[in-house]
């Protein structure tokens, strides 16, 4: 168990107790784009949760060309909603990041195939070619075929990878066999491109033992270091997942909320709707407080991957901490 054990872990946080001063500011840099897998964020600020914890929090949109890590080394964010391969990839690389709460308790994660390419089983993934997504989102995938022997370079005992953009069409264009796609998202693109369910494959990540800690929150050592930081940190953790609370009992409305925050409106109430909905299905359960199991499942599977994983040498240390579901009170 890698628990930081920081000093802030004794900080008696009167998180009930109503501050007479300003609002604090505080900005969370997503991992994507507006839509409702950050309904819980947008609805804790729509609702005022935020502003009842003494917050004044700014939410920034991701995008293709955005890395949340890179934000916030940068100065751009006090927190980031990256996955956790992500994350440990870039504190190999000298980014201090550490999880300090995890929404999501559960991967999204699937492979989407045309059933008429003969893919009924993982074994018939030899040979074929697969979309993947990369810029961090990889490792998973990776880790999956090396468990199952393949590699990854295009040789006959092995599978050929294409980098897939952040759409759908390599399924659509037959260019490859599967793609990457998430349970509520690009899965659906698909089917409303007019790919039947009945005519697709999918491996969810989960069911294939692979399965990696997604949109988790992580924030850096060093302003874990500072108490007051640590304060603000434990207020907004508990104030987004009252949000999540909320989106749950309340997903249509929650759709409509993330909907009026799309400042591009290429959004549709249909596909937010539903994209709520399946994400629900992954923060289910989850009070915001990282299972240490959890984080050691996926440390395995990293390590289990070989070279191509990136945590392949070594166990990363302090990668994660209670201290601010602690102070914030959750258990």
């Amino acid at each position: 168990m890698y628990r930081t054990f920081l000093a802030v872990t004794a900080l008696a946080v009167g998180l009930g107790a109503a501050s007479a001063k300003a609002e604090d500011k505080l900005t969370l840099q997503l991992k994507w784009v507006t839509q409702g897998q950050f309904a819980g964020y947008y609805v804790a600020k729509d609702k005022g949760f935020y502003k009842d914890a003494g917050l004044d929090v700014t939410i920034k949109p991701g995008g293709p060309d955005i890395a949340p890590p890179q934000i916030i080394a940068g100065g751009g964010a006090d927190v980031i909603i990256e996955w956790m391969p992500a994350a440990l990839a870039a504190r190999e690389k000298g980014v201090p990041l550490v999880n300090i709460a995890q929404p999501f308790k559960r991967s999204g994660m699937m492979l989407t195939c045309s059933k008429d390419t003969g893919i009924k089983t993982p074994a018939d993934l030899k040979g074929k070619t697969l979309g993947v997504w990369f810029y961090g989102n990889e490792y998973p995938f990776m880790a999956w075929m090396s468990k199952l022997g393949y590699k990854t370079d295009g040789s006959p005992e092995g599978v050929k990878v294409i980098k897939q953009g952040f759409n759908v069409d390599p399924i659509l264009q037959k260019q490859a066999a599967c793609i990457s796609t998430m349970t509520y998202n690009e899965y659906w693109q698909v089917i409303d491109a007019g790919i039947k369910a009945d005519d697709l494959v999918t491996f969810k990540y989960a069911d294939q033992g692979v399965a990696t800690m997604e949109d988790g929150l992580y924030t850096t050592e060093a302003k874990l270091a500072d108490p007051k930081m640590v304060e603000k940190l434990a207020k907004f953790v508990k104030a987004s997942m009252k949000g999540w609370e909320w989106t749950r009992e309340h997903p249509k409305e929650a759709a409509a909320i993330v909907l009026e925050n799309d400042a591009t409106g290429a959004q549709t109430e249909k596909h937010q709707v539903r994209m709520v909905g399946e994400i629900n299905k992954l923060t289910a359960g989850s009070n915001g407080v990282l299972d240490p199991a959890d984080y050691a499942s996926t440390v395995k599977t990293l390590l289990t991957a070989g070279g191509e994983a990136p945590v392949s040498t070594k166990e990363p240390t302090v990668a994660w901490t209670h201290a601010v579901t602690d102070a914030a009170g959750l258990k």
